[in-house]
């Protein structure tokens, strides 16, 4: 079976958020993936059945370390660049549709994940040092917290160990930009299902599309911005937010290509 690690959400080796793609001929054991993701050691791996007929959706599966997520948005960037840009997925999460767009960005169009506010969990206060805590609010899968400034964003160090105690697969913690041609920063810390700090998720900008819609002033028939996610490797996003779909784009740059044996 062929594997690659690709980067994603960055037009640069090395930066972005590494995701292993594994190409399968048929589908495979879910115990054999979280081994092989457990391997890999990358905050996701996607698996693509790619025996399949041409003109069907080609199933696709992504995995943490330690266990299966329904949404990954930098695994399904990566898997789209291996397979040439243009690809539909059939996903937990439905049908997912890549395209590959004139200026070498690719295009994901998934479900927007709003966010409902909510009172702060206690554990956020701990678990978010220095940061002070504006606003919360629950999507699907994860916590969004608004702190008072991109320079809070960056320089939090979390406990981890506080935040796997908030109910909820991940925590994003976002502010406005600080520089122009950004209009927020980022960051996502996924302890909860084995990853610390993640570099650039894709999935979480399908809340955080949502979340600065109603606070930034767009263009109302399609209303785009550009995140960044301030992690040490740091990664850009572009979104278009599109009633209750999202147009997530990003870049990517395959580091490595092989041949899995077991």
């Amino acid at each position: 079976m062929r594997v690659f690690v690709v980067d994603a959400f960055t037009d640069s080796a090395f930066a972005g958020n590494p995701a292993g793609v594994v190409l399968l001929d048929s589908p495979a054991d879910a115990a054999w993936m979280q081994s092989v993701a457990a391997e890999l050691r990358h905050s996701e791996t996607a698996f693509v059945v790619v025996g399949g007929p041409a003109d069907e959706a080609k199933p696709l599966r992504w995995f943490t370390p330690t266990t299966e997520v329904p949404l990954c948005g930098h695994g399904t960037l990566a898997a789209a660049h291996v397979l040439g840009g243009d690809q539909r997925f059939d996903t937990r999460s439905g049908v997912l549709t890549c395209t590959a767009l004139a200026d070498g960005w690719i295009e994901l169009d998934f479900p927007a994940d709003r966010a409902e506010p909510v009172e702060p969990p206690d554990a956020l206060a701990a678990g978010l040092p220095g940061v002070t805590v504006e606003a919360a609010a629950q999507a699907a899968t994860k916590v969004l917290v608004l702190a008072a400034s991109a320079a809070e964003v960056r320089a939090v160090r979390p406990d981890l160990a506080a935040l796997a105690t908030v109910p909820s697969r991940g925590v994003i913690i976002t502010a406005p930009g600080d520089r122009p041609g950004v209009d927020f920063v980022s960051r996502v810390f996924s302890p909860q299902v084995g990853i610390a700090e993640d570099p650039v998720t894709g999935s979480a900008h399908c809340t955080l599309a949502t979340w600065w819609a109603a606070r930034l002033h767009r263009d109302p028939r399609e209303t785009t911005f550009v995140g960044e996610q301030a992690s040490a490797r740091g990664g850009v996003v572009r979104m278009a937010l599109r009633g209750d779909r999202v147009g997530l784009r990003g870049q990517a740059v395959t580091t490595l290509r092989g041949e899995l044996l077991v």
